[in-house]
């Protein structure tokens, strides 16, 4: 049986606020014309930063979202307007080499380190009606900034160094509250290629 992979044939942006925004296509499949919709985000970069005495950086910060303190993978968005985003889907680029510049300006901003080697880890998809990726990079060589962190105006974020057995317990407690971050950790934690030595 000759499946044929499904063709988009157009796209539309039905809404588009400062973070989101919801996406119309329409798409070719089995012969026939059908439309979906979906959310679509900006992507965003996170950070797996062992340190030298084999313990982990973490940031802890009051998030709206959860109403509370949340302890965290440090990162953010890899592109600061939806706007942007869009033109740099449009271009055809490989967003991986963007991701790996908005990493290394998260490592600076959040955690205050200048990131000297970095490699990318994984890649986490949200899902097929909220298009939202995360790119997880492990710092592999880093130096303290000579300001420490600089932070964007309303944000308050302290950088924490955990023990990778405390991490984990705050990955599997609750206390690590974004569950992918939590995931590709404990999957970091599990990796043999990503053994700390």
């Amino acid at each position: 049986m000759n499946k044929q992979k499904p063709k988009i044939e157009s796209e539309h942006i039905v809404y588009q606020g400062r973070i989101i925004e919801v996406v119309r296509q329409k798409v070719i499949l089995g012969g026939e014309e059908k439309n979906f919709e979906f959310a679509r985000r900006s992507p965003g970069a996170r950070l797996i930063i062992p340190t030298p005495d084999k313990k982990i950086l973490l940031t802890k910060e009051h998030r709206l979202e959860v109403g509370d303190y949340d302890y965290r993978l440090p990162g953010g968005k890899i592109f600061d307007t939806l706007a942007e985003y869009n033109d740099f889907l449009a271009s055809g680029k490989d967003i991986a080499d963007a991701a790996k510049r908005a990493a290394v300006k998260e490592g600076i901003e959040e955690a205050g380190i200048e990131i000297e080697d970095i490699k990318l880890f994984s890649i986490s998809k949200l899902g097929a009606t909220m298009v939202w990726d995360l790119f997880y990079f492990v710092v592999t060589k880093y130096k303290e900034h000579v300001h420490g962190q600089r932070l964007e105006e309303g944000e308050n974020i302290e950088v924490i160094s955990v023990s990778f057995d405390e991490a984990k317990e705050m990955c599997l407690d609750g206390r690590m509250r974004e569950e992918r971050s939590a995931a590709m950790f404990l999957r970091f934690l599990s990796s043999q290629n990503w053994k700390i030595k």
